[in-house]
């Protein structure tokens, strides 16, 4: 039965050392294997939720933190009503019975100084060290009929279950134990448990904390974990005041959560201090997770004070979410998304600083290979399309000799335009004699690029972050894995020429798109490429990384009372049918009043029928009508289709008016032979692509000129419109002096500000 595991020693009946573990014992499981990857978590069913000390008990350890209590409660109920079965190990009998045996005290003494104080007068009044088993045995009960009354606000129903070390000595006991917590989880009730600690050994000497001797927090460590392996627990969630496990003391300068911890890397980091409440460190918590974890459980440990997170950590944990760190026995053979990510802005600081002829030359390398390897592209994207489910992936995902050509051609573009990008002086100012001031453009940093099925989208996007100066994460669809792990080795073999290969990464690991836009202390940028989803659940999880990109196209084509037939039905239809999923393809389409009932509005009628475009009625256009299409539901809508709607308006102010209102500030377009109203509107239309007799297809970086682009912003900051090269760039000051300070200037100083414009010049670079 017995068979002690390693790094967790086995206690003996003698009286307790002055380090307590618990008795190590290898038990049978149905599945042995804990789960390799986060994303796994969703699939646990038995769960032990462990609550540390700090996370129970207020900062004063007096009384015990009723909103963190709260929010745990409501998310270990949520996950039990959903199926799971939950276990909670918890602290806090000491802390509330210290509350209450205070209150108790203060209470006495002040009576009996009242009734023996000839004046009346209360003395100062001093609160004796409380014994720690004392205050258990006063807070057991209060704590559990606090739980009760919080999970039966969920209809949950709870049993206490208190344990000591001499429990797990005895086979018996401890298959009464196991059988007790088997029939509690049979009956969908929660099980709280904690050591007995009105009756455990004292602990060792110092351990006190504040004056008052509290319970050892590894007790409830290494319960959490014997408990989670006896019953066979998928995952053991360990909460306590820290984020996670770091590489170094937390609050050192080069600290950093580890988001993965694997056996053998503990002899790689150092332990800080212990935790605010008990004498557990995370040394402890780290050993108590590695036992856990060997038997077959997964574990993570994570922040369960911190106000921000407290809400729902538990349930991200679950949802597989990057809180805290999770203990894994699977090492992969790669690097990890935050290497990556360390790898790209290392390797993109050299790629800044090369000749802008050297990163041309990447460029036309990467174009070369293109076509040069077009063989080897084809294949590995047929292996993609031949998983394929369905006509539309098809198209996204299908690669052409033709289409690689194209690329190569706008590759080469790219390089030519990169000529003077990075570098670049727009402006020089003479602050005063011998102090010069130059604003240049610089590369941005770290870029990260998501995109779905579009695996022409990772050449295009290399490119531009080369010619950039730019680090590149490319995140693409699984759809397009082995199309896009080719083109990835055919962009780092061109990087190779100038020994910057890991410039750009290809993310390919389990990580979530979720989990990549918390990395903001190690990325400047993320630029979404896809559907209006994709874009909106990014901009939604990148807290403090910006998003360039746009969340809907929902682009107008406004027909004035002026306009030209033969112009009106080109324009209609290329904006509409030429490519309806594009972002850049009419949505609605609005008509002056005047041309109803006109042979020109019967036209465009037809010419839609005949593209088998279906049509919603907006409101007033369905007021015109004896027998209307289905009319709108909403205004703001976009159909990515064969699919418009049609609304009246009465003038080319109320076309605008209503493209504000309903519009995506994308692409918008008025079709008339009168100047003065076209002018009108491109000046007063506020979007980001405003067209004057002109299809909405036309607002793409390729027929701009741009050579390509990472997407379309429709952002009023920064880059706006279809973003190529320029977009990915930013500027810094370059001041040059002679030993100028502050001081000089000053009422008191020999020098003044001169401010003088300078003819802008650029700087000369050798090979």
């Amino acid at each position: 039965l017995c068979s002690p595991a390693p790094d967790f020693p086995a206690t003996s009946h003698s009286p307790p050392p002055k380090r307590v573990f618990f008795l190590t014992v290898s038990l049978a499981r149905a599945n042995s294997n804990s789960f390799a990857h986060r994303g796994e978590l969703r699939k646990a069913k038995r769960i032990v939720v462990k609550l540390g000390s700090a996370v129970v008990t207020r900062g004063d350890e007096c009384g015990l933190a009723l909103g963190r209590l709260a929010s745990v409660v409501e998310q270990v109920a949520m996950l039990q009503n959903q199926g799971r079965e939950m276990m909670i190990v918890t602290s806090g009998a000491v802390a509330f019975g210290k509350q209450r045996l205070r209150h108790e005290i203060l209470l006495s003494q002040s009576v009996r100084q009242a009734l023996h104080s000839g004046q009346n007068q209360l003395k100062d009044m001093s609160v004796p060290v409380l014994e720690a088993r004392a205050c258990a045995a006063a807070g057991q009960s209060g704590l559990m009929a606090l739980y009760e009354a919080m999970f039966a606000q969920y209809s949950t129903c709870t049993a206490q279950v208190l344990v000591t070390n001499l429990d797990f000595h005895d086979d018996q006991k401890r298959r009464n134990l196991n059988s007790t917590l088997q029939e509690l989880l049979r009956m969908n009730i929660v099980p709280i448990i904690n050591t007995n600690d009105a009756v455990v050994p004292p602990p060792e000497p110092n351990s006190d904390l504040q004056g008052v001797n509290v319970i050892s927090i590894k007790d409830n460590d290494s319960l959490a974990a014997r408990l989670a392996v006896e019953m066979k627990a998928d995952l053991l969630i360990a909460l306590s005041d820290v984020e996670g496990l770091y590489d170094s003391p937390p609050g050192t300068d080069d600290a950093k959560l580890i988001d993965i911890f694997y056996p053998g890397d503990q002899l790689s980091i150092t332990y800080g201090t212990k935790s605010r409440v008990g004498i557990g460190g995370m040394e402890a918590k780290v050993k108590a997770a590695l036992w856990a974890l060997q038997g077959g459980t997964s574990v993570v440990i994570a922040n369960g004070t911190h106000p921000k997170v407290t809400g729902h950590v538990i349930t991200d944990i679950v949802e597989g979410k990057k809180v805290g760190t999770f203990f894994s026995e699977v090492k992969p053979a790669g690097p990890t998304v935050e290497q990556q990510t360390e790898m790209a802005r290392n390797s993109g600081r050299t790629l800044a600083a090369l000749h802008p002829d050297q990163r041309g030359e990447i460029i036309c390398h990467l174009a070369d290979l293109l076509v040069e390897k077009k063989e080897e592209i084809l294949a590995a994207n047929k292996m993609d399309m031949d998983l394929a489910l369905s006509p539309a992936l098809l198209n996204r995902l299908s690669l052409s000799p033709a289409k690689l050509n194209s690329l190569a051609i706008g590759l080469r573009q790219i390089a030519v335009a990169s000529q003077d990008s990075v570098g670049r002086v727009l402006r020089r100012t003479r602050v005063a004699h011998n102090l010069e001031l130059e604003q240049i453009t610089v590369p941005i940093g770290v870029l990260l690029v998501i995109f779905e099925a579009r695996p022409d989208c990772l050449p295009q996007v290399s490119a531009l972050a080369i010619a950039s100066g730019n680090a590149l994460l490319a995140k693409g669809g699984k759809e397009a894995a082995n199309t896009n792990r080719i083109l990835h080795e055919l962009t780092q073999e061109a990087l190779d020429i100038h020994w910057v290969k890991e410039a750009v990464q290809l993310v390919s690991t389990r990580e979530e798109v979720e989990d990549l836009c918390r990395l903001d202390e190690m990325i400047d940028l993320i630029i979404p490429r896809g559907s209006s989803q994709l874009v909106r659940n990014i901009q939604s999880a990148a807290k403090g990384i910006p998003v360039l990109g746009h969340s809907e196209g929902i682009c107008h084509v406004y027909i004035d009372s002026e306009a030209a037939i033969d112009k009106v039905i080109k324009i209609v239809r290329d904006s509409k049918c030429d490519y309806p999923a594009a972002c850049n393809a009419m949505e609605t389409l609005l008509v002056h009043r005047d041309i109803l009932r006109t042979p020109l509005f019967d036209q465009i009628i037809d010419m839609l029928r005949t593209e088998q475009v279906k049509i919603h009625a907006g409101p007033r256009f369905a007021s015109y009508l004896t027998f209307s299409p289905s009319e709108v539901k909403s205004l703001r809508t976009e159909y990515g289709d064969l699919e418009c709607c049609v609304e009246v308006v009465d003038t080319m102010q109320e076309a605008i008016d209503h493209i504000h209102r309903y519009g995506s500030s994308h692409t918008d377009v008025i079709v008339t032979e009168n100047e003065d109203t076209a002018e009108r509107f491109l000046q007063q239309l506020d979007s980001a692509c405003v067209f004057w007799n002109a299809s909405s297809r036309f607002a793409d970086g390729y027929r701009f000129g741009l050579g390509a682009e990472v997407g379309i912003s429709t952002a009023r900051i920064h880059a706006r419109g279809p973003v190529g090269l320029e977009g990915l760039l930013t500027t810094k000051w370059v001041l040059r002096g002679d030993g100028h300070t502050a001081a000089d200037f000053s009422e008191q100083g020999t020098m003044k500000y001169l401010h003088e414009n300078l003819p802008v010049t650029q700087p000369q670079t050798s090979n």
